[in-house]
């Protein structure tokens, strides 16, 4: 089955650079994946000391994927993994993943894949998707999840910059490679998944021009039974996910088995996610956005029941899942949950959504309205903040003890921040003209700048300039989010340094507006940028989406008369434009570039 041969086998155990050592498959000793150097050896015991230095006597256990897929294998062999099909349900377990994760690495060390290669995925969250989490890293490879609603030319930048060697892709994502034929050099074998590729319209064979194709059904069939994981370290790689490069090209982060692993037990403890084996859990985030948040590592490790929606994302499939398997836990960005209660609106008596008890809202900030019509409907809503380059989880929400007394507008002001950092992450706010520590005031404007064991110490190829900016300073790596913090902790992120409005030497929150305009009851979605103004340097511009019984309704003064006892006269907006669709990032955030761009020329402030 090999379609390459190496001169001499790599130790998987060998502590060198990954991807190094004789190998077929061409890689640039610029794109292997970086690993940290390995710790000094600590003196046993019975030596007492590093020189006069008192020495603990505990094991140095390493922190692994595969400690999570033991955990699976072992404790929850026979608990459920469900995905969604076009006309059901296909049927898992754990056991049954983790006997097929063994076959899939074993077939895949004999198709030549070593320590540190990178293995992509072009897939939607399904079953199969998730052996792969575990066969990659446990077999010491590196799992890169590739962004399947990112610009072929930008998709192709990621594959040819990590060097991807192999691509798993479900089956009705193959056209999505085929326009990046003869433009993914290093790839040297596609694998699908999740039925067949499609014929083409002229009857000839999909594909034709890209590398081998594999069946992933027999693939993993021509493993071994007696296939077992190599050793890795903790400090390897073991996965990859690239920024969605809106100011530039997508920059890489590669987290380590070690980073992986701790951030997966901070979703289950309490003041997190809480996660537990009690759970169904339904993780609406896609497996390409920052490894669906860390969930499908934090699974094995706790063991919740687990059901993966597929491709099949719509409001009313979302409800009829969560009816079916009797979800308790849910994770997915605004948009996901916004069009859940219109559904709801519309049908109040069509589903029983009362087992879904926690929701994690991450990706862009939530609105109080969509907070308070999700909590109206009896769901625990956890507001969240993080990054690709942390893995992602920085803040979440979750109200104190203290807060516990207080009024319910109290209550919803905490809930709509991004909520207190967690265990393992510690955070700053820098005030950026200063450049000292902002005080916890609640009021203060500055940068979030975060440092912990799962966020990133550079970008892959040390690519750390953004904008001219170095992103990482004095330990610190500085998100370009700018918030406020109160006196209890909690986080508000008030916008990006490069879309928050400058107007007149003052700052306006154009995240702020948007969450404001998307509270009035006519309005579906809103997005506040600033334009050009010949006296004030920016003004605030509001684009807005009507409801649909609001379109041709809604009107620009409507909107000025719902800010105005809301927002500073100076903060309103000079003008409002209503559209059908706000245009979106990859992973369904405002793509403000793009609306600045198609309003530069449309909309020319303080010429009126």
């Amino acid at each position: 089955m090999a379609w390459f041969r190496r001169n001499a086998p790599q130790s998987h155990a060998d502590p060198g650079t990954p991807g190094s050592g004789p190998s077929a498959i061409p890689t640039p000793a610029a794109s292997s994946a970086p690993v940290a150097p390995a710790p000094p050896v600590a003196p046993t015991p019975t030596t007492g000391s590093w020189g006069n230095q008192f020495v603990a006597t505990m094991m140095d256990y390493p922190l692994t994927v595969q400690h999570a897929f033991e955990r699976a294998r072992r404790l929850f062999a026979n608990r459920e993994i469900v995905t969604a099909t076009a006309d059901g349900y296909e049927r898992s377990t754990y056991g049954e993943v983790c006997r097929r994760s063994l076959k899939l690495g074993g077939a895949l060390v004999k198709m030549g894949v070593q320590r540190g290669d990178r293995v992509a995925s072009l897939a939607w969250n399904s079953t199969r998707h998730f052996e792969l989490y575990l066969t990659v890293p446990c077999m010491g490879a590196v799992l890169h999840t590739l962004n399947l609603r990112l610009p072929a030319d930008q998709l192709a930048y990621i594959i040819n910059d990590a060097a991807d060697s192999i691509i798993f892709v479900d089956a009705d994502l193959v056209p999505l490679l085929e326009n990046l034929s003869g433009q993914i050099p290093t790839v040297k074998a596609i694998v699908i998944m999740n039925g067949t590729a499609p014929a083409k319209a002229d009857g000839s064979e999909t594909a034709s021009k890209l590398p081998p194709i594999f069946d992933y059904e027999e693939l993993v069939a021509s493993g071994p039974d007696d296939y077992a994981w190599p050793t890795v370290d903790e400090r390897d790689a073991c996965g990859m996910c690239y920024t969605s490069g809106t100011t530039g090209n997508p920059k890489g982060v590669v987290y380590s088995h070690r980073s992986t692993l701790l951030h997966a037990m901070v979703l289950g403890q309490t003041d997190t996610a809480a996660l537990s084996e009690r759970d169904v859990g339904l993780p609406l985030v896609p497996m390409f956005h920052v490894m669906a948040w860390g969930l499908p590592f934090a699974a094995p490790l706790i063991g919740p029941k687990l059901v993966f929606p597929g491709r099949f994302m719509t409001p009313d499939r979302v409800a009829r899942m969560i009816t079916d398997e009797k979800v308790t836990f849910s994770a997915g960005v605004p948009t996901i949950w916004i069009g859940l209660l219109q559904l709801l609106a519309k049908q109040p008596d069509a589903y029983d959504l009362s087992s879904l008890k926690r929701l994690i809202i991450g990706g862009s900030a939530a609105p109080a309205a969509l907070i308070t019509g999700l909590q109206a409907r009896g769901f625990t809503v956890l507001h969240a903040w993080g990054m690709t380059e942390m893995s992602p989880i920085g803040t979440i929400s979750r109200l104190s003890p203290e807060m516990d007394s207080a009024d319910a507008e109290t209550q919803l002001k905490a809930q709509a921040k991004q909520g207190r950092m967690v265990i393992g992450v510690d955070l700053r706010i820098m005030n950026l003209e200063t450049g000292r520590e902002a005080p916890w005031d609640g009021t203060t404007f500055g940068e979030i700048q975060v440092r912990g064991p799962w966020i990133t110490r550079e970008y892959f190829h040390g690519d750390n300039l953004e904008q001219g900016q170095e992103k990482f300073i004095d330990g610190w790596f500085r998100t370009g989010d700018v918030a406020t913090i109160d006196a209890d902790g909690y986080v508000e992120i008030v916008d990006r340094t490069k879309d928050v409005v400058k107007s007149g030497g003052e700052w306006i929150s154009s995240v702020q507006m948007e969450n404001i305009i998307m509270g009035h009851p006519q309005v579906l979605e809103a997005a506040v940028i600033g334009l050009p103004h010949p006296k004030w340097q920016e003004r605030p511009v509001a684009v807005v989406v009507p409801k649909p019984e609001a379109e041709g309704v809604l009107t620009e003064a409507d909107i000025i008369a719902y800010l105005e006892p809301r927002v500073a006269k100076w903060w309103l907006p000079d003008r409002v434009i209503f559209v059908q669709a706000v245009p979106k990032t990859s992973v369904g955030k405002f793509d403000k570039k793009v609306l600045r761009a198609q309003l530069a020329e449309q909309v020319k402030l303080g010429q009126e």
